[in-house]
């Protein structure tokens, strides 16, 4: 199918702003233009709103809780959420949005955490970050009010990658998830399936853009290795992860590499469910205002966080 009429709307407004080719823009410029598209997104009430900073391999990593309304003084079930942006942009504040909007619907505590950005912090920093504040949220679960018991991952895009990855490193300890939220999630470095020459350029996200964020984000290292492409991990690797929910768009050049994974996890014998969102982009599930299938992605995840964690 073609796109929507609301995604038509969205690509039109962005190709009459004529901008230099990737290449040629820096990494604060780029992070000045995403921060700014954020700006008039719709924030969800919730009970509260914390700032934090859990202990990190390079110093401290700032996080923010955001607490239900409605919550009961008995623990409540924890998503720590890892924002999208290719490593390189986003943050916290571009992302206040969704994770209120995680809180709100589904009732679970969300921690954000805005991890160190490429390339002054390349491969492995986000991931250590990462890891070390699902461990932080674990230790300090009585002072957060929630049940380490009901712990998930989730993130978009680059920050779907990096909940996988950090499923996987966590697996086998006491901090591991009980559930992964993987929307659009980048899983394969080689740039080489399908939905890349499908879907290269004129779609928000291009080929031209991964290529930047994954130079940004390994440099010279290798694009395969499972801690940056979770598709090639191995399949002792993948068994016994926490079950998943993968949420995919059709025009979006990531969208085999995460149904691909999807195929992994379930070839590796844990649960996992599938979602393409058809006619829409890249982006669409912080898109809800403007894009009505990014509220039914927001409300999907919401009621599989709900299930899951119950």
């Amino acid at each position: 199918m073609p796109v929507t009429a609301e995604v038509k709307t969205i690509l039109d407004l962005l190709a009459a702003m004529e901008g230099p080719p990737i290449e040629e823009v820096t990494p604060d410029e780029m992070r000045a233009q995403y921060e700014a598209m954020s700006l008039a997104a719709t924030k969800a009430d919730v009970a509260s709103v914390s700032d934090h900073v859990a202990p990190g391999p390079a110093g401290d990593v700032p996080v923010r809780v955001y607490v239900p309304a409605g919550s009961s003084s008995e623990p409540r079930p924890v998503l720590v959420y890892f924002h999208g942006g290719g490593w390189v942009i986003g943050n916290i504040e571009t992302h206040d949005p969704t994770a209120r909007a995680l809180a709100a619907r589904s009732g679970v505590t969300v921690v954000s955490v805005d991890y160190r950005l490429a390339p002054e912090h390349p491969a492995p920093a986000a991931l250590d970050d990462c890891v070390a504040a699902v461990e932080w949220v674990v230790a300090s679960a009585s002072e957060l009010g929630i049940d380490p018991s009901r712990l998930a991952v989730g993130g978009d895009s680059a920050g779907g990658n990096l909940a996988a990855v950090v499923s996987c490193r966590l697996r086998d300890t006491s901090a591991a998830p009980r559930f992964q939220l993987l929307v659009y999630p980048v899983t394969d470095g080689t740039m080489g399936h399908p939905s890349y020459a499908e879907n290269a350029d004129g779609l928000f996200l291009t080929r031209d853009m991964m290529a930047w964020f994954w130079q940004h984000y390994v440099g010279s290292g290798s694009r395969t290795d499972p801690s940056v492409s979770p598709l090639h991990a191995t399949a002792s690797a993948l068994e016994g992860l926490a079950p998943a929910l993968v949420i995919t768009a059709e025009f979006d050049p990531l969208r085999d590499e995460g149904e691909a994974y999807a195929a992994r996890l379930s070839e590796a014998g844990v649960p996992c469910a599938t979602t393409r969102y058809d006619g829409v982009i890249h982006g669409f599930f912080q898109m809800g205002d403007m894009i009505p299938e990014g509220n039914q992605a927001l409300d999907e995840a919401a009621d599989a966080l709900r299930r899951a964690l119950a």
